[in-house]
């Protein structure tokens, strides 16, 4: 009644998978994007310089979700100057996740918050306790989750920018050997 497994397979052809492919690996890409730049603004900037103030989760988020609209065009209408684009901006977001990798690494290690608190007028033995501290030590578990969220969401961009990368690259090399034939 209904098709078995390999009966499946065997009607979709190369093209069709390799265009569901890159459907869902753009739409991943997009969706990574679409977490950087909605996630960028409870980043909060703790020192000049940081993560935050470059406004990294923005651009970060650009470029990803640029290289997975690309991603989609170039799965649904292949074109050498549209695979050639798309290689050139996942090699592009490749680079760019690798950045922000790195600098959410940087900023795991000033993910203190706890100079907030003026510990000046607290004695030290009721420095616990105190509700500072604790609201300090939350909103730094916070962004120390968001951080790590962050570069697991880049690591997961990188890997799809390099696969469609090879991807986009053997399209021209098959393409190539077929015109020669």
């Amino acid at each position: 009644m209904f098709p078995t497994h390999r009966q499946t397979l065997k009607s979709f052809s190369s093209s069709d998978l390799q265009s569901c492919f890159t459907t869902a690996c753009g739409t991943l890409q997009i969706m990574v994007g679409l977490f950087h730049i909605g996630l960028g603004p409870g980043r909060t900037s703790l020192v000049p310089g940081d993560l935050a103030s470059l406004g990294a989760a923005y651009w970060l988020g650009g470029v990803f979700i640029v290289a997975g609209i690309l991603s989609i065009l170039a799965g649904q209408f292949p074109s050498r100057v549209l695979v050639g684009f798309t290689v050139f901006m996942n090699i592009a977001a490749a680079i760019f996740a690798i950045i922000g990798i790195l600098l959410y690494a940087i900023d795991l290690g000033n993910a203190s918050v706890l100079w907030l608190c003026d510990r000046s007028r607290i004695p030290a033995r009721h420095s616990h306790g105190d509700n500072c501290t604790n609201v300090a030590l939350h909103a730094q578990t916070l962004l120390v989750s968001m951080d790590i969220t962050m570069m697991a969401l880049a690591l997961l961009q990188l890997f799809v920018s390099v696969g469609l990368s090879v991807l986009g690259i053997k399209f021209f090399i098959v393409g190539t050997k077929e015109e020669k034939v």
